[in-house]
Parts: structure tokens; C-alpha cells; sequence
């Protein structure tokens, strides 16, 4: 569940996983007093924020900023940047889109994830109603989102309590440095250990992040 504040959703179960994970697990009753306040808080729109995790792929943070600010000015009716438009976006003809710094496979990405709202494909009004699995495979439908985008837009946006990313490189990381001396689990031994923190494994794998880089992630 989430509750709508006004600078957005935040996530209203955060208190009592914290309470859940610290009462089960002494690595997170350490890491959680220590790292502080914080929690999960939604931003934008789903069809900008999808847009960002496209535009944003391999590339630098700055650059991906700067295209960003392109494209949103390209792609706006009144050419200021502007919360997005699928309809709009999707009738955006693919020189415009180039001339922004896209490369091709990535304005056909955005192309077709504007088809994917403009037609229903995507309904964030159904999403309530949709386990995580099944969202996830929505999301991968679209060309350029694969499972772990999928899975940052569940946590981040969507606010679910349960995902775990395991294909994640930090979290990986972590969990290796908190609990196997520095020793690296294989995805599927990864999901089995992350077993212990349902239904909060997003809870948990945030505070992980942040045991490698204090700075709250966002997406």
C-alpha cells in the first residue's frame, strides 16, 4: 500500500517492515539504526518515469540528463520540458527523435512503449490489481525494458514491498559482504537466502544498497 503525500506516494508499510527485518535478521537490526530515516517515496508518472529508465540505458548520468532535457522540450506541446505525452511521443517522427541524441533502438523503445500506453497494453489503473509477476511481464513486453527495469520500477514507482531483484549487482554485492565473507551467491542461491525477508525483500535490498552508498537510491 502507499499513501499520497504532496510531493508523492510513499511507501505506509515502511515502519513495520523495518520492525519486521530488525526483529528477524541481525544484519539488518545492525544496518537499519545505523543508516537511519528514509524510505521509498513514488515520483512522476509511470509513462515518464519508463521513459527515463529508456533514455537513461548505458550511458552516463549527465548525458542521460541532457538528452532527457531534449527530448521532453522535442516532445511537448508547447516546447518547454513537460511531463510526457504517450500520444504525442508516439507521433514524434524518428529524425526528431534522433536530433535529440537518441540513438535508433532507443527512440524505437520509446515509440513503442507510447503504443504500449496509447492502447491500453499498459493501464496503471489495472496495475492495482496485478500480482508482481504479472506486471513484470507487461513491463518486458515493451522492446528496451528487461526484468531489471521491470523490477526498479516495481520498488521504485510502484512502491511493492516484495520484489527482489536478484540479477542486481549491488545487491549481490552485499548480501556477499554482509553474510558469505565477500562471497558472491549464483542467482538462484541468491532468491533462496532472500527467502527470510519476505514479504519486505524490497525494504531489505534497499537498506542493502545503501550499506554500500549511505545516499538513498532513487529511480
Amino acid at each position: 500500500m502507499a499513501t499520497a503525500t504532496a510531493s508523492g506516494p510513499v511507501a505506509d508499510f515502511w515502519d513495520d517492515a523495518c520492525k519486521h527485518l530488525v526483529k528477524r535478521d541481525r544484519v539488518m537490526k545492525k544496518l537499519i539504526p545505523r543508516l537511519g530515516e528514509g524510505r521509498l517515496e513514488s515520483r512522476g508518472d509511470a509513462f515518464t518515469t519508463l521513459a527515463r529508465s529508456i533514455v537513461g540505458q548505458q550511458i552516463s548520468v549527465k548525458a542521460a540528463q541532457s538528452i532527457w532535457d531534449r527530448f521532453a522540450k522535442a516532445t511537448s506541446a508547447t516546447g518547454t520540458p513537460a511531463a510526457l505525452d504517450a500520444a504525442r511521443v508516439g507521433r514524434t517522427r524518428m529524425p526528431t527523435l534522433r536530433r535529440v541524441g537518441l540513438s535508433e533502438n532507443k527512440a524505437l523503445y520509446l515509440r513503442d512503449l507510447a503504443r504500449h500506453f496509447t492502447s491500453g497494453a499498459l493501464d496503471p489503473r489495472e496495475w492495482p490489481a496485478l500480482d508482481d509477476e504479472t506486471l513484470i511481464e507487461r513491463l518486458v513486453d515493451v522492446k528496451g525494458i528487461g526484468r531489471w527495469t521491470a523490477e526498479m520500477f516495481l520498488i521504485f514507482h510502484e512502491l511493492r514491498p516484495d520484489v527482489f531483484p536478484v540479477a542486481d549487482i549491488g545487491l549481490q554485492k552485499a548480501v556477499a559482504m554482509h553474510y558469505h565473507e565477500g562471497e558472491r551467491l549464483p542467482p538462484a542461491g541468491l532468491r533462496e537466502f532472500g527467502a527470510r525477508w519476505s514479504p519486505y525483500r524490497s525494504v531489505a535490498t534497499w537498506y542493502l544498497w545503501r550499506s554500500l552508498d549511505p545516499i538513498p537510491v532513487e529511480y
